[in-house]
């Protein structure tokens, strides 16, 4: 019966060995992890830098929107403030004195021998500035818009040459102060006011060598204030 010897079965079974070594099955798998971490890595970075460029999309898309509203803002200020100033103007309009109808009341208030000789009309108009609202003690005390006060004084300055001088400036006095047009803007607390009677004097009467007594006197008219 023959024998056989194997001479290298120490070296097989040595590599046999270091073939099932745990170690080593161990490294290779602590290295498969790392490279696993590797790629989730990677794939993490390349998610951020995605994120990233929508993140900086998104902020430039969300500049671009509030500087529009921004501007929306502006220009909806200046609007505002146009219908604003146009509402005053028209106010303005409808409401400020009128030269004519102040002449055609004058023509409706004529009275026999008295001559109006001077008629002066004051406008003052008084700005005042804008309040605006201001906190004191936790409390909020509203302003007030800017405005601008109306004062008109119209006076009349006539000659009263009738018989008996000075008696008529009562009469057209009385004219002015029953007339709708004075008695509408003047009120109940505003009158007619005669601020000036002088004493009878002598005026020369064209073709007459005598000369012709009469009174000179002046009336005023001081309409209410308006504030707008």
């Amino acid at each position: 019966m023959a024998i056989r010897l194997n001479l290298l079965a120490e070296e097989q079974a040595a590599e046999d060995m270091r073939r099932r070594d745990p170690v080593k099955r161990v490294g290779w798998l602590g290295g498969l992890l790392v490279a696993l971490m590797l790629v989730w890595s990677s794939s993490l970075q390349l998610k951020a830098k995605i994120a990233n460029s929508q993140v900086a999309k998104v902020d430039a898309q969300m500049s671009a929107i509030s500087n529009d509203y921004r501007v929306v803002l502006e220009n909806k200020k200046k609007t505002d403030d146009a219908q604003h100033n146009v509402a005053a103007l028209r106010q303005l309009t409808s409401n400020r004195f009128l030269g004519a109808n102040l002449l055609n009341a004058l023509q409706q208030t004529t009275v026999d021998d008295v001559e109006l000789l001077r008629l002066r009309v004051a406008q003052e108009y008084i700005p005042t500035e804008e309040v605006k609202p201001r906190k004191e003690n936790d409390r909020t005390i509203p302003g007030k818009p800017a405005s601008v006060t109306e004062k008109i004084l119209v006076t009349l300055e006539g000659r009263d040459s009738s018989a008996s001088p000075g008696d008529q400036v009562a009469a057209y006095k009385n004219s002015i102060s029953n007339n709708v047009y004075f008695r509408s803007l003047l009120g109940k607390t505003n009158g007619v006011n005669l601020k000036n009677l002088s004493a009878p004097e002598l005026v020369t009467v064209p073709g007459s060598p005598v000369g012709k007594a009469c009174v000179l006197f002046s009336l005023e008219c001081r309409f209410p204030d308006k504030t707008r």
